[in-house]
């Protein structure tokens, strides 16, 4: 069991001399002693032990300088600003001055920890759309190769397949503290190799930084948090960071945009969904859920494990990773064959003919993605429920709309995380890419409604589709979380209209029992 420090901080080292996390850093110190010893670095004032070194970065919402006197309060014994004129502070507090908090944040937490990420083989994915069902492919591909692996995102972290109840902000990308705290769990744990999200947000944030990423993956680029970073060539900047932090990278051949960004910066290998040249690998179909994954030099022929073209280039992409990581090639070709998708993704419930399923799909591509594969294997109706959150991208929602009505019989519009938004403008900028209500087009913002009308709906052979919140366990609204699973929604439903056992398929059910409600706050 770990003390109360070790959670917050992790096991790793938990004390450092101040003066060590300094000598390899420009700065000026005052005040203070700078042999005082560090038993944790932080930048929110809430998580400040004492003995702590806080550090006071401004973030897009608070200046940090703010946050000082609680820190101090709080034991706080040193605190780094990288502002011009630092506030005085009392003479037993050290203060210390540096060019960008922000990166100093990354490398004391990296530091204090022992430098963790040289002790692992750290594998970041990048992209729009598909970082966690790559991430954890991955990790299941290494599992089967003896390999202890983690793999920490937007699910939390998981080693060797299982999730741990190891305690995470709920976001893709993890902050600094947070992030090589866990880094060094998983290398005391035994962990050697990890795969994570690599989220625009979190490289723009400078969250990733001093991590040691021995390989970086480029999935796609498609329209998501273009608002958040103050446009799309704003978004694609962030997503580049990538690049210098890899040592090498993996990019989609079949990707235009991610080929554009990546050509000519860092050595290349790809991954797609026909054959390639030298450095590539592929998986491409063969008739009735038949795939042939090659490489260079060989080829093997297997049965597809999951569904859909986009699936098909995320296990390309993850065998791509575990090859590059010294695999052998037809081994791990065995092993797609056992792949299976996390929690919330095509996650399907099923009865009496009906097929209910929940997919995190929350941007154009990923719901097309998901509707086209959806559309080749049914038998009758796609029935689809989504809507899209509030205070961001706008500019996607009637693309959506447009997408749900072009592959679905009937669509029921609604609620996501309407955040601060009105939730019928929502549905109504949804609608601007439909057209009217019609018999085949609804608007129902309460989310449950619209699912239990999803259902109603169906009879034996369609497929209704709930799209876009997969394995998350809240919806925000009107500043207010409250519990709500897609889920447990589909479950409870479809068991009351079409019988009352239900067959699972796919993923393990998602439970919400550690208490944690996402909102998508930052979630790609």
């Amino acid at each position: 069991m770990y003390s109360s420090e070790e959670k917050m901080f992790g096991k790793g080292l938990c004390m450092i001399l101040l003066c060590e996390l300094l000598k390899n850093w420009p700065c000026l110190a005052a005040g203070g002693n700078i042999r005082t010893e560090i038993h944790g670095v932080t930048d929110h004032s809430a998580e400040v032990i004492p003995g702590s070194l806080f550090i006071a970065r401004n973030g897009k919402a608070s200046r940090g300088a703010d946050h000082i006197p609680e820190a101090i309060r709080k034991g706080a014994v040193a605190v780094v600003t990288d502002i011009p004129d630092p506030p005085d502070l009392p003479a037993t507090v050290a203060s210390i001055s540096v060019p960008d908090a922000a990166d100093f944040l990354a490398y004391a937490c990296s530091a204090f920890h022992g430098h963790p990420s040289e002790e692992l083989t750290v594998i970041a994915v990048t992209g729009t759309n598909g970082k966690t069902t790559v991430t954890h492919f991955i990790g299941q591909i290494m599992k089967e190769a003896g390999i202890k692996t983690a793999v920490l995102g937007t699910l939390g972290l998981w080693i060797d397949g299982k999730k741990t109840d190891y305690p995470l902000p709920p976001l893709t990308t993890v902050p600094p503290a947070h992030f090589h705290r866990a880094l060094r769990y998983c290398a005391d744990a035994g962990v050697t190799h990890v795969a994570l999200e690599a989220s625009s947000l979190g490289l723009e944030g400078g969250r990733l930084r001093h991590c040691r990423i021995r390989q970086g993956i480029f999935l796609n680029i498609g329209k998501d948090h273009y608002g958040e970073h103050g446009g799309k060539e704003a978004y694609l900047k962030a997503k580049a960071l990538l690049l210098k932090l890899a040592d090498g990278m993996i990019v989609n051949k079949d990707d235009p945009a991610v080929l554009g960004l990546c050509e000519g910066t860092v050595p290349l290998r790809t991954f797609g969904g026909t054959p390639g040249g030298p450095d590539h690998f592929w998986i491409c179909e063969a008739g009735d859920r038949n795939w042939i994954a090659g490489w260079e030099g060989g080829e093997a022929a297997l049965r597809a494990s999951v569904d859909g073209r986009h699936n098909r280039l995320n296990a390309a992409a993850a065998f791509a990773a575990a090859v590059s990581a010294g695999l052998d090639p037809l081994k791990c070709a065995g092993t797609l064959e056992r792949l299976r998708l996390p929690p919330g993704r095509m996650q399907e419930i099923s009865r009496n003919g009906v097929r209910v399923v929940i997919d995190y799909a929350h941007t154009p591509d990923a719901l097309e993605a998901v509707l086209e594969a959806l559309v080749r294997t049914v038998s009758g109706r796609v029935i689809t429920v989504f809507g899209c959150g509030g205070d961001r991208d706008k500019e996607k929602r009637p693309e959506m709309g447009e997408i749900a009505a072009f592959y679905s019989s009937s669509v029921w519009v609604t609620s996501d995380n309407p955040r601060s938004e009105d939730p019928e403008l929502i549905i109504r900028d949804i609608f601007s890419g439909i057209g009217e209500e019609t018999a085949r087009y609804h608007a129902e913002p309460d989310r449950d409604a619209a699912i239990r009308k999803a259902i109603e709906e169906a009879a034996p052979g369609d497929v209704v589709l709930i799209a876009g919140k997969g394995h998350e366990s809240g919806q925000t609204a009107a500043g207010v979380t409250r519990a709500f699973s897609d889920e447990e929604a589909a479950g409870r439903h479809l068991g009351r209209i079409h019988g009352s056992r239900l067959e699972e398929t796919g993923a393990d059910p998602v439970q919400s029992a550690d208490g944690i409600w996402y909102d998508g706050g930052e979630m790609e």
